[in-house]
């Protein structure tokens, strides 16, 4: 990638699994030039399914390729001499290093922001950790489920008495990396200002915190512990999945003008009439009724047929799309968050795009391959002016 916002900056990506990754993958679908810097044995994620097999037998991890295409590769070991210098003259160059280690790993090695700022002045140094660089548990070793276990999001996931349930994407690495890349930006823009570098401290359970928005709200107001709705919205009737004749529907009449709107087309016109109703807040205060009766009426009819109607009336509805079905919804397509990335070995493989659209930038529908491992040592060292075992 090259045609961005970001095009002409060069960041360096000392990362693995998925945070870190995928926050290097929004620089380079903003058009930065991204080095991924990896040990010799490889991230960790190019050995992680599901795997994608080519017509030469050739297998490669499909979750790997969606986060890293469009990078480059060079594998260093840097507690090696030879090895350090060749990162340390990529920093030279730099203007992003990106690094997703637990609390003082870098500075054990030796490239943490305290030893790096003065030297490197226009940096900017981007952690993406598990707890942030600072309190009793920077230190710790995070994954995904960790962070959702400890951020609050796994007591709100699923139905009331259910066990614990795990948000179905990683929301935990997703959140921090989204969150280290608005990070990324808000310090280049500083820098352009300033000409300084500076440290951008992310953690995953920071950013767990941050996202549990009406959560955290209900408790300050009330004393009440939040606990799991299934699919219902806490303070919003109706705003829930609902049974039809044959499938469920999702339902999403959020003021009283929807609520009457759909009132009609259920054929329910006096439930706005209904004291019990008539109201959002009376709604919420019967809404084992208000939810009893709508499934009663919607069971008439099919999930298609009153997705037809409510979407005549202006009511926001869905259907409850399967990834099959998100990978062939038209207006998925229209706006180009299907796209391919091109592999020398398993040829056009298909994968998320990016949800960032920039009028002045075209987006396109194919993306560059993931790199092989250290597949781009040659071309980097010959750049550096180093040479090549």
């Amino acid at each position: 990638m090259s045609a961005g916002p970001f095009a002409g900056l060069l960041v360096l990506d000392l990362t693995r699994v998925l945070a870190g990754p995928h926050a290097a993958l929004m620089m380079v679908e903003l058009g930065a030039r991204v080095i991924k810097i990896e040990p010799p044995e490889g991230d960790d994620a190019r050995r992680y399914g599901p795997f994608v097999t080519g017509e030469n037998g050739v297998a490669k991890s499909g979750y790997f390729m969606s986060i890293n295409r469009g990078k480059e590769s060079i594998a260093l070991d840097l507690k090696k001499s030879e090895d350090r210098k060749i990162l340390e003259a990529l920093l030279m160059r730099a203007d992003v290093l990106i690094e997703n280690y637990r609390g003082c790993t870098m500075e054990k090695l030796g490239y943490g922001w305290e030893s790096l700022k003065d030297k490197y002045p226009r940096l900017i140094y981007a952690a993406v950790s598990g707890f942030g660089h600072t309190g009793p548990y920077a230190a710790r070793p995070a994954y995904d489920m960790v962070v959702q276990a400890m951020g609050g999001i796994m007591s709100l996931t699923g139905h009331p008495g259910g066990p614990p349930t795990r948000v179905g994407t990683s929301i935990g690495d997703l959140t921090a990396a989204l969150f280290g890349t608005v990070g990324i930006a808000s310090a280049l823009y500083d820098r352009e200002k300033t000409g300084r570098g500076q440290k951008v401290d992310v953690g995953m359970l920071d950013c767990q915190v941050a996202i549990l928005e009406n959560a955290i709200a209900r408790y300050v107001a009330t004393g009440d512990v939040p606990g799991p709705l299934g699919t219902r919205h806490p303070s919003i009737a109706p705003f829930a999945a609902f049974k039809t004749k044959d499938d469920y529907i999702v339902i999403a009449a959020g003021n009283d003008a929807l609520f009457a709107r759909m009132s009609k087309v259920l054929g329910r016109e006096e439930w706005p009439r209904d004291p019990r109703f008539a109201t959002n807040p009376a709604r919420i205060e019967h809404l084992d009724a208000l939810h009893s009766e709508m499934e009663s009426a919607l069971t008439g009819r099919t999930a298609k047929e009153w997705l037809r109607r409510l979407e005549a009336e202006g009511v926001p509805c869905a259907p409850i799309n399967n990834i099959a079905d998100v990978m062939a919804d038209p207006q998925v397509l229209a706006r180009n968050m299907i796209v391919t990335a091109d592999d020398p070995d398993l040829g056009p493989v298909r994968m998320q795009g990016n949800p960032i659209k920039l009028s002045v930038y075209d987006d396109l529908s194919s993306r560059p391959a993931a790199p092989e491992l250290d597949g781009d040592r040659s071309k980097i060292l010959k750049e550096l002016g180093l040479a090549s075992d």
